[in-house]
This record gives C-alpha cells, structure tokens and sequence, in this order.
C-alpha cells in the first residue's frame, strides 16, 4: 500500500503545531482567509471570524474532503 503525505502531520515554522489556512468563500468577510491550528490531522469543522462591523461570523467547511494545506469554508451565520 503506497504511502500519503499528510501536510497536517509537520509542524508549523514557528513551532506551534500543524495549520491550514482557511478561505472563506462567501458570507460577510468573503475573500479573506484566517489560519488555524489542525483538529485531530484534519481543518477544523467550524470557525469563528470577526467582521469590520465588530460582529463574528461562523463559517464550516464548504467540503468534508479537502487537501493541502488550506480548506474552503462557507457562511452559516452571523453573531
């Protein structure tokens, strides 16, 4: 069985441990992208992200597989 790369397994540089960038697709802060810590080998379900106006948005993965080292997010709702 060949063996897979998972870019989620290294370290980032600054030693805090594994991210993804996550791009937020839509929704009120759409273009932007945040980084965030890897959940258990894999980009977090759900994230939280602060808009201009000073509410918070939730965004969850627009796809449950995704690879490389940053994840499509979707809007869900606004705080």
């Amino acid at each position: 069985m060949p063996e897979f790369e998972n870019p989620f397994e290294t370290p980032a540089a600054d030693g805090v441990g594994p991210r993804v960038t996550e791009r937020l697709a839509d929704g009120p802060v759409e273009g932007s992208s945040v980084e965030a810590e890897v959940v258990e080998g894999r980009p977090p379900k759900t994230t939280d992200v602060s808009a201009d106006d000073g509410t918070t948005c939730g965004y969850c993965l627009a796809d449950w597989v995704q690879s490389g080292r940053s994840a499509a997010y979707t809007f869900l709702y606004r705080v």
